[in-house]
């Protein structure tokens, strides 16, 4: 990890649950597109179903998001939006940013009744303090994807790429998709969560339990005194079938939630 990288304390938002939320659900890394009907046919019956107060999704929900001004015309998206806007209104459902999906804006969000989430958060629920992120900015090892993000995530940039035009702006998200694919079928390996920065945001934000996205990677792991918990990703379409919930209690405590098809 680098001295820079390794002295940025990171700016934590902070959720703190009321007391009257029981249980919280985290999901992450859905991927949601229009060609993927039968994983967004689980997130929308999880959606309707979830006896949770709070679900929190922890970045990459959708595949690509290259503006909200394109969610108004798409009626895929639109059908997304319908699913957050009628879970919202029973429960708490916020966002966080991840790394196919970090340009969701206010206005989708607002639209939907969904709350942001900064990256990192520590979400306090009743005695316990769970630190959550997307996990993208923890993979140290991945420098070309950090030089990316550090561009990325730069507000001028963001304005500046807003300000193409939506066909320019979705060529370039399919150029993405087809590097990230062209990955996978060589069998790059990608980089995990740095051991040392993990612990460093724990540390920062008094926490013992971190929990986040992206790898792709489901697992539990002992850090010393503390645990990291990494999601799931969701992918129904195409076997191996994946798609786990981790649910939390304000007794304490957490359980993967295994929604994929037992066939």
């Amino acid at each position: 990890m680098s001295a820079d990288l390794r002295q940025a304390t990171p700016n934590i938002g902070l959720l703190k649950a009321p007391a009257a939320w029981h249980t919280v659900d985290l999901i992450s890394d859905l991927h949601l597109q229009v060609s993927e009907t039968a994983t967004f046919e689980a997130w929308r019956a999880y959606m309707a179903s979830t006896p949770a107060d709070a679900v929190l999704i922890l970045g990459d929900l959708f595949e690509v998001w290259v503006g909200d001004d394109a969610a108004a015309q798409d009626p895929f998206l639109q059908s997304c939006a319908d699913v957050l806007r009628q879970t919202a209104q029973r429960a708490h459902v916020a966002f966080m940013p991840g790394n196919r999906d970090f340009l969701v804006g206010p206005e989708f969000l607002d639209g939907c009744g969904v709350k942001p989430l900064t990256d990192p958060t520590l979400l306090v629920l009743a005695a316990q303090r769970i630190l959550l992120s997307h996990g993208d900015a923890l993979c140290l090892d991945d420098k070309p994807y950090q030089a990316f993000r550090l561009q990325a995530r730069n507000p001028e940039w963001q304005q500046t790429f807003l300000a193409k035009p939506l066909t320019e702006r979705q060529e370039f998200a399919r150029s993405l998709r087809a590097l990230s694919e062209s990955q996978k079928h060589e069998g790059m390996s990608f980089a995990d969560a740095d051991l040392d920065m993990s612990l460093f945001w724990l540390a920062q934000a008094q926490a013992d339990c971190l929990v986040h996205g992206h790898t792709h990677r489901p697992a539990d792991h002992a850090l010393g005194q503390a645990q990291r918990h990494v999601l799931s990703d969701w992918s129904l379409d195409h076997r191996p079938f994946r798609a786990q919930v981790l649910r939390l209690k304000s007794t304490g405590g957490m359980a993967r939630i295994n929604l994929q098809p037992s066939a």
